[in-house]
Order: structure tokens, then C-alpha cells, then sequence
């Protein structure tokens, strides 16, 4: 990507994001930085975790929001605000709105758990639900605030929105080493231009790296020429914009030196080994940045690398089954298919010898009518946790040893 200075002077700059960090200060949280020693000691990389999913609200989007909110003027701040969003932005505009004394709508599409509807509203705003998702609501949202003369505050492509999320940026700088890289989550642009701003200026030997899903790769389209397609289901719904900013996109395509795509599965897993290992509570666009080093370890090993835990606002009910799926593909958790014969006293035989290889049964299916078995024969699913994947191969040992034939039915 070009490194060309940035001449287009209605772009923000370094400057903006020093501005807008003297602005906010004392209204944010300045975020931890910490060394992720375990994380590091798996990747081979030394990596330090800006824990944005602290803030407030649980996401770094208060930064932009506030910057934006105090740029206002009184007129504009008298009139009120309105945005759309889905989550992270809508709760951070409520929340300084109300700090700030700004009436503040949000249009949220319909498709939106309650729970961050419900959020939402209890910062103060008054809550629209329109359309079935973002770009749909983003469009009520600009003919409400037309209709009722109200400040539109875009996500991520205005210039105050990108400076404020640009002095995450200062803080690592600050707080932490000389990073030999910075990987940043890319939704619509704002998070990565503030950050390169504000890296360009002051740590230029830093390479500024961006990351998207593969199911959304909307700037490395942008920047890049490509043509990928866009759309999808993705444990990253916080980055999963169609389309990349126009102000964004010139800021990366002069400041960032790469944006690289991650694929589902390695988003899960990141996200996992956040939450098990360092004990951090994360959503899956906070996960984003440690999925781009495990998905390229060479790449990165033995640099100092600098990582943005954006946000931690996740869905319990996600949570719990990624945390499963999880302990499913490490062997500690699985379901057996046991064949038996139909006779009295199988079941506990079957139970008896998971018991005594200190197995631990959860849940057991019984099939006799939907089975292709002879007719004598039926089989039963065994839901166990183990310690381990060497536990679990020696459970089914010990089933095959006395006489029943067992296969993993899904772990």
C-alpha cells in the first residue's frame, strides 16, 4: 500500500487525534495495556493486549462518540443526536449523551437481541427498531434525523469519530514497548485510521496491520482492488460492515501496510484462548487481532506485537456454546455411540465401565425404533467429560476391549 503523505486536508490528522485526546481525558478510560505472557508463550510472539472491552460500556467506541459529541455546538448539541447501530456505537452515543445532557435517538434493526436494545434504553436514548440490519437501519435513521432536524453521528467515517478512536493509539504508545507491529479489527475504518494516525506520527518503524473476516472483507476490497464477496455469518458481528468509509479507506490506503483476512474457525479459536488462558472476557471482533498472528505464526514470531481487545460485548448464549465447542475439540467433551444388545442390564454395564475409567456421564440417548441395527441390537448415545483427548481415547478403549463397538458420534 502507498505511504504517500496525506494532502487531503478535510482528513484528520495526528494533530486531531492529540487534540482529541486532551478533549476527552478524564471522560474515558485509559485502558490497561498488558503483556499476554501466555498467549505470547503459544504463538511464539511477544504480544501486549489493550483491553478496550473495559470501557464503560464495553467497547472503544465511547472514544468517538465523545470526541464527536463534544465537538458540537451548543446549537447542534439543542437540536439532538441520532445514530445507527447494533450494538457497541449505539450504547457508546447513549451513554455520553447522557453524560453530556444531549437528547440522543438510535435506530437498531429489528433483528437486535433484546438485551442490547434493553442496554440501550437504560442510558437514556430513545430507541427506534427499523429494518432487518445495519444498512437498513442506517437509512431510517438518516431520514428520521432529517425529518426531526437531528445531528447524525456516523459510526466510523467522520473526522472527529476517527480522532477519538485514534488516542487508543497515544495510550499504547505510552504505556507499552517499541512495537515492531499493531494489529487492529477493520469493521468500517475508524478504529485502524485514528491508530495509524496516530502510529505514523510518533512510531513510523511500526507496521500498522489491519484485520477482517474472510465473510467481510470490505477495506481490503477498498484498498486493494479486489473484488471478494461480502456477507455472512460471522462470530464477528462487530466488524461486519459491507462497505469500508470514504474517509477511512483514503487513511488506510495511505497509512496501513496490510489488511489481512481471517477465517471463521481461527476467529473461534482465538476467541477461546483469550477467554481460557488470559481469563479476558471478549466479543469476537475483539478476537480478530490474535486470529491474524495464529493464522500466520511465522510472520510474527519473536516480534513485539501490539493487539486491540476492542470490545467484550458478547451474547451469553454464544459464549456458552463457543466455550463447548471448545471443550469438545480438546476431548473433553464428547458423545459416544455405543451398539449393545437389547437385553436388561446394558445400560449399566455400558455406564459402569465409563465410571470405572473415571469417565463422566451427562446425558444418555437410548435408540432402539430409529436405528439400521439388527433387530436385536440397538445403541445408545453417551454425552461424557474427560480430562482430556488421551482420557477419551482410552474410555473408548475400554469399551471396545469388553466387547462394544463404539464410534465418536460428535466432539
Amino acid at each position: 500500500m502507498s505511504a504517500e503523505a496525506n494532502e487531503d486536508k478535510s482528513l484528520p490528522d495526528a494533530g486531531a487525534v492529540k487534540d482529541a485526546a486532551a478533549r476527552i481525558n478524564g471522560r474515558v478510560m485509559n485502558t490497561p495495556l498488558v503483556r499476554a505472557e501466555k498467549l505470547s508463550a503459544i504463538t511464539g510472539a511477544d504480544l501486549w493486549l489493550k483491553l478496550e472491552n473495559l470501557q464503560y460500556t464495553g467497547a472503544f467506541k465511547q472514544r468517538g462518540a465523545l470526541n464527536k459529541l463534544l465537538m458540537l455546538t451548543d446549537a447542534d448539541k439543542a437540536r439532538g443526536v441520532i445514530a445507527a447501530s447494533a450494538g457497541n456505537h449505539a450504547q457508546g452515543v447513549a451513554y455520553n449523551a447522557r453524560e453530556i445532557g444531549i437528547d440522543a435517538v438510535i435506530v437498531m434493526p429489528t433483528t437486535t437481541p433484546d438485551v442490547k436494545v434493553r442496554q440501550t434504553r437504560a442510558l437514556g436514548a430513545e430507541v427506534v427498531l427499523h429494518g432487518e440490519d445495519f444498512d437498513e437501519a442506517g437509512a431510517r435513521a438518516k431520514a428520521l434525523g432529517a425529518e426531526r432536524n437531528l445531528v447524525f453521528v456516523h459510526p466510523f467515517d467522520d473526522p472527529h469519530v476517527i480522532a477519538g478512536q485514534g488516542t487508543i493509539g497515544l495510550e499504547m504508545m505510552e504505556a507499552g514497548p517499541q512495537f515492531d507491529a499493531i494489529i487492529v479489527p477493520i469493521g468500517g475504518g475508524g478504529l485502524i485510521a485514528g491508530m495509524a494516525l496516530a502510529f505514523r506520527d510518533a512510531s513510523p518503524k511500526t507496521e500498522i496491520i489491519g484485520v477482517q473476516t474472510e465473510l467481510f472483507p470490505s477495506m481490503a476490497n477498498a484498498v486493494n482492488g479486489a473484488n471478494h464477496e461480502v456477507g455472512g455469518n460471522t462470530l464477528a458481528e462487530g466488524i461486519a460492515v459491507r462497505e469500508a468509509g470514504a474517509i477511512t479507506r483514503k487513511i488506510v490506503r495511505n497509512h496501513v501496510d496490510d489488511v489481512v483476512l481471517v477465517d471463521e474457525r481461527t476467529l473461534e479459536r482465538a476467541l477461546s484462548l483469550i477467554i481460557n488462558e488470559q481469563k479476558i472476557l471478549v466479543e469476537g471482533a475483539g478476537a480478530a487481532g490474535l486470529a491474524a498472528v495464529m493464522a500466520d505464526p511465522k510472520r510474527f514470531e519473536g516480534k513485539t506485537i501490539g493487539l486491540v481487545l476492542c470490545g467484550g460485548n458478547i451474547d451469553a448464549r454464544l459464549l456458552s456454546m463457543i466455550l463447548m465447542r471448545d471443550l469438545a475439540r480438546a476431548g473433553r467433551l464428547a458423545r459416544l455411540r455405543v451398539q449393545l444388545l437389547d437385553k436388561p442390564g446394558q445400560l449399566v454395564r455400558v455406564s459402569s465401565i465409563i465410571a470405572e475409567m473415571d469417565g463422566n456421564v451427562i446425558d444418555v440417548g437410548h435408540h432402539r425404533t430409529y436405528s439400521d441395527l439388527p433387530a436385536k441390537m440397538t445403541c445408545m448415545d453417551v454425552t461424557l467429560d474427560t480430562q482430556g483427548q488421551d482420557h477419551l481415547d482410552r474410555i473408548i478403549q475400554s469399551l471396545r476391549d469388553n466387547g462394544y463397538p463404539v464410534e465418536i458420534a460428535a466432539y
